[in-house]
């Protein structure tokens, strides 16, 4: 992939109305802006898309980690913007599994499926990138997002692709539900 640039956006948040936390919340998104090779014309075969996810979801990883400082990943999310000359599923081929199995190790692995979103936007274009818990979907303390957008893309020839990581659960979170401490991590759901 032919990568323009790697935006790198690190958020903290330490209380969450007028309470503080146990302890910090970090989420860090990681967003590689790349040309689309197939933008403003029309490819049956998207598999060199596919193919080529698995290096860019490395590069992510390693951002994404030094990003982290060290700090453990509890939760994560994959999303995509489109420039306008090109299409939803030339975004969706670069982030299927190949490329979540990637963004996934780089964080020290996780059970649970790794939500995703994609829209299509001009530059500037702000994407919520939902965020789950990495070992089981049903604990609702980490459902969660981070709004994710880079001033100068997606350019209408590029695709902006993504990785979002949080160190926990919402703050003050108190929904009920499955806690991540009751976790069996057999499935990805429970």
């Amino acid at each position: 992939m032919n990568i323009r640039k790697i935006h790198t956006i690190v958020e903290d948040v330490f209380h969450e109305g007028g309470r503080p936390a146990s302890s910090m919340l970090r989420k860090v998104a990681v967003a590689a802006i790349v040309r689309n090779p197939h933008a403003g014309e029309w490819q049956e075969d998207l598999s060199a898309l596919v193919e080529a996810s698995a290096d860019l979801g490395r590069k992510i990883g390693v951002r994404a980690n030094e990003a982290l400082g060290g700090m453990a990943v509890e939760s994560y999310g994959k999303g995509a913007l489109i420039g306008v000359n090109g299409e939803q599923d030339h975004a969706a081929a670069l982030i299927t599994t190949v490329f979540g199995d990637v963004i996934r190790e780089g964080v020290g692995g996780g059970k649970a499926w790794i939500s995703s979103t994609t829209k299509r936007g001009a530059a500037g274009a702000i994407i919520d990138v939902p965020l789950a818990h990495k070992d089981a979907l049903y604990v609702r303390s980490h459902y969660d997002a981070m709004s994710v957008h880079v001033p100068d893309a997606p350019l209408p020839d590029e695709l902006v692709i993504i990785a979002v990581y949080a160190t926990r659960g919402r703050l003050n979170a108190r929904v009920g539900g499955l806690k991540a401490t009751e976790i069996q991590g057999v499935d990805g759901l429970r």
